[in-house]
């Protein structure tokens, strides 16, 4: 069977809305089935919950799967090309070149070449009333004609200069509200994938790369003993799927979303096509989207857990 797992990034999830913190259940699902996954899953700054089993599938990309454009071809040891933002200091980007070097050393990890944008991206984000994470770029156009600098690669991770945040979600240590930068991060990662059709994801980098000595919640922690979140999406990229003949949205047998999450593209699909949808209510957002008040759909199954969700897909 293959299925997909997902949550989305920037809404503030109670699993999943941190730093790889759903990626436990992912990878229980992928003992059993293949799984797409989209980034945020799996993504945990210095590690990555990525699997042999897992599809790494970036936002946009996900989108033109389940509305049947594409198809996604199994693909492995990409050569991977990384465009990194003009306004990096010297001294964060000489941190960044040792983390590619590191995981390449490591995993073996095909990173081809890097490129630094002509001009400063120009990225800001910020959080909205009711506790999403979206921003802004100023200068997108820069990613791109960097990108394009980057000859027969098979994917594109972004690494783009983000201010401190942690004055837009103080509490993001203690596990509570919402990732002040994944809605912006999701805008960057869209727009090349979709200019250049290829997989892209996306890492931050701050001025301020000292290791944190406080203790922090354990779903955040990830993300405080790391000067660089690029080694997990250098390992998702690396066997990311690509478009190509492969696998299709008939092929998909299930998907996995948060309870309340349910406005996206892949749900409507979903519902459109009679794919079995799982609504996961231990997995609340900021949002208020359910079967209940906006699908109606016999099709959605309310389930209390990822365990009882696992459950009930492994006696089929």
């Amino acid at each position: 069977m293959t299925g997909a797992f997902i949550v989305p990034t920037g809404i503030g999830a109670s699993i999943g809305g941190f730093a790889g913190d759903a990626s436990l259940w992912a990878r229980k699902f992928a003992k059993h089935f293949q799984l797409i996954v989209n980034p945020n899953v799996v993504n945990a700054g210095g590690f990555s919950g990525i699997t042999d089993n897992m599809l790494y599938v970036e936002g946009y990309t996900l989108n033109r799967f389940f509305k049947g454009e594409i198809s996604l071809k199994p693909s492995f040891n990409n050569k991977i090309g990384v465009v990194f933002d003009k306004s990096i200091p010297q001294d964060v980007l000489n941190i960044h070149i040792n983390t590619i070097n590191a995981v390449k050393t490591v995993y073996g990890v095909n990173v081809a070449d890097y490129v630094i944008t002509d001009e400063s991206v120009g990225v800001e984000f910020f959080m909205t009333p009711s506790g999403i994470s979206t921003g802004s770029v100023r200068n997108v156009e820069t990613l791109k004609k960097a990108a394009l600098k980057l000859k027969d690669v098979d994917a594109i991770a972004l690494v783009c200069l983000f201010k401190d945040p942690e004055d837009d979600n103080p509490d993001y240590a203690n596990a509570l509200g919402t990732d002040p930068v994944g809605g912006v991060e999701a805008v960057l990662s869209h727009y090349i994938s979709k200019e250049l059709n290829i997989p892209c994801a996306h890492a931050p980098a701050f001025e301020d790369y000292k290791i944190y000595s406080d203790i922090v919640n354990p779903k955040s922690a990830s993300e405080y003993i790391t000067p660089t979140f690029l080694p997990c999406v250098l390992l998702g990229l690396s066997n990311a799927p690509v478009t190509g003949e492969g696998i299709d949205i008939n092929n998909l047998e299930f998907l996995v979303m948060p309870y309340n999450a349910l406005g996206s593209i892949p749900v409507f699909e979903a519902v459109k096509r009679n794919i079995p949808v799982f609504a996961v209510k231990e997995n609340s957002t900021a949002l208020n989207v359910t079967n209940d008040n906006l699908h109606k759909s016999d099709k959605i199954t309310v389930v209390e857990s990822y365990e009882k969700c696992l459950e009930i897909l492994t006696q089929k």
